[in-house]
C-alpha cells in the first residue's frame, strides 16, 4: 500500500506515518521547503515538496498513491491573519480531496478535531450526534476545522470514500512545535502555572490516536466521523498528574473566570497586537474553557475496535521528551 501523508513533520502526523511504516506501507510525505524534518529522522519514506495552498503541487505529489491521510492543519489558538488559517485548513482540505479524486485514490482519512463537536456547559461528554452548528464554534481554529470537516463529510457522502476522525487532545512525545496542548505541559514544567481555571479536556495517547487513523482506513464508514478519545479530566486533575510525574508542585489556586478573561484580554493585546508574538492566553481560549471539552468514543469502540485508555503513560512520555529535548 502506498500512502500519502500530510502533516508528517508535525506531532500527530509523525505518529501516523510511523504506524503506517510499521505495518509495511510505502510512504510519501508532503513537506514544505521550510519544514522542520526532525520528526522524520529514522523513518523510511519518500518526501514530496508541496503546500496545502497550492493545489497543483498536491496533485503532483499524490500521484500513484492508493490512500491519503490528511493530518496537516494550522493548529493555533491565536493568529495575526485569520485568512491564512482558512486557506490552509478549509481550502487545503478541499484541494486534498480534489487531488485524491483526480488520482483515483481509494480512501481519504481526514483528521478533523473534537473541537467541532457540540459541547455543553454541564460537563456531559459530547459525541458525534451532539447538536452543533458553525455559530457554536469559538475562534478561527474551531471555525476553520468545522468548515473543513463539512467539506470532508460531503465528499464522503458522495462518490468518494472519505472517513473523518476527530482526535480529542493528543499527548505524548515528538510535539516539536509544541501544540497548544504541549505548551500546557511545558509551561507546567517551567513553573508557569501558578493557578488554574475550572475547565476540562479529554486526553488521548498520541500513539493510540495514530493507530486509530489506520483503523478508520480499514473499518470506518465513508461520510461518517469518529471521536478518538481517551480520559476525561479537569485541568486540575491534569496538572496534579503532571506534578506527580515531574516531581513538581501542582497549583492550588483556582482562578475565577472574570480574572482569567481579563488576563487573556491583556495578554492578547500586549503580546499579540503590540509585540507581534503568540499570546499564552487569549479571550477566545478563556471563552472555550467555560465548557469542559469532554467526549465519548463509544462509536469508535463499536465500529473501529477503539480502546479508551488512561492518560498517565502518554503524559509521562511527554514530560520525559520535553525535558530530554531542552523544552524545560
Amino acid at each position: 500500500m502506498r500512502a500519502f501523508v500530510t502533516g508528517a513533520t508535525g506531532f500527530l502526523g509523525s505518529h501516523v506515518a510511523r504506524v503506517l511504516a510499521e505495518q509495511g506501507a510505502d510512504l510519501r510525505l508532503l513537506v514544505r521547503p521550510s519544514s522542520n524534518l526532525k520528526n522524520l529522522e529514522g523513518l523510511k519514506a519518500e518526501t514530496a515538496i508541496g503546500d496545502l495552498r497550492d493545489p497543483a503541487s498536491l496533485e503532483k505529489a499524490m500521484a500513484c498513491c492508493e490512500v491519503v491521510f490528511h493530518v496537516a492543519a494550522d493548529y493555533r489558538l491565536w493568529v495575526r491573519d485569520p485568512n491564512e488559517m482558512y486557506r490552509s485548513n478549509v481550502e487545503g482540505t478541499r484541494a486534498i480531496i480534489e487531488a485524491a479524486r483526480k488520482n483515483a485514490v481509494r480512501c481519504v482519512v481526514y483528521t478533523s478535531s473534537v473541537a467541532t463537536m457540540g459541547f455543553t456547559g454541564n460537563g456531559h461528554p459530547a459525541d458525534e450526534d451532539s447538536p452543533v452548528a458553525l455559530a457554536d464554534m469559538i475562534g478561527h481554529y474551531k471555525r476553520s476545522k468545522f468548515m473543513a470537516e463539512q467539506v470532508a463529510l460531503e465528499a464522503g457522502r458522495g462518490a468518494m470514500r472519505v472517513v473523518t476522525v476527530n482526535p480529542t487532545t493528543p499527548v505524548g512525545e515528538q510535539d516539536v512545535k509544541p501544540t497548544p496542548t504541549g505548551r500546557i505541559v511545558v509551561d507546567f514544567l517551567k513553573g508557569k502555572f501558578p493557578a488554574y481555571v475550572d475547565t476540562g479536556l479529554n486526553l488521548v495517547d498520541v500513539r493510540e490516536c495514530a493507530r486509530g487513523h489506520v483503523a478508520a482506513l480499514e473499518k470506518g464508514k465513508s461520510g461518517e466521523r469518529y471521536i478518538l478519545g481517551g480520559e476525561n479530566l479537569t485541568l486540575k486533575q491534569i496538572l496534579d498528574k503532571l506534578g506527580a510525574i515531574a516531581g513538581l508542585p501542582s497549583p492550588k489556586v483556582k482562578l475565577p473566570y472574570f480574572v482569567a478573561y481579563l488576563a487573556g484580554a491583556v495578554d492578547e493585546t500586549v503580546s499579540g497586537r503590540m509585540l507581534g508574538r503568540e499570546p499564552r492566553a487569549t479571550i477566545e481560549t478563556v471563552r472555550m474553557g467555560k465548557k469542559k471539552m469532554w467526549a465519548s468514543s463509544s462509536k469508535a469502540e463499536r465500529e473501529l475496535g477503539w480502546k479508551t485508555l488512561p492518560a498517565d503513560a502518554a503524559l509521562r512520555r511527554a514530560v520525559e521528551w520535553f525535558r530530554a529535548n531542552g523544552y524545560a
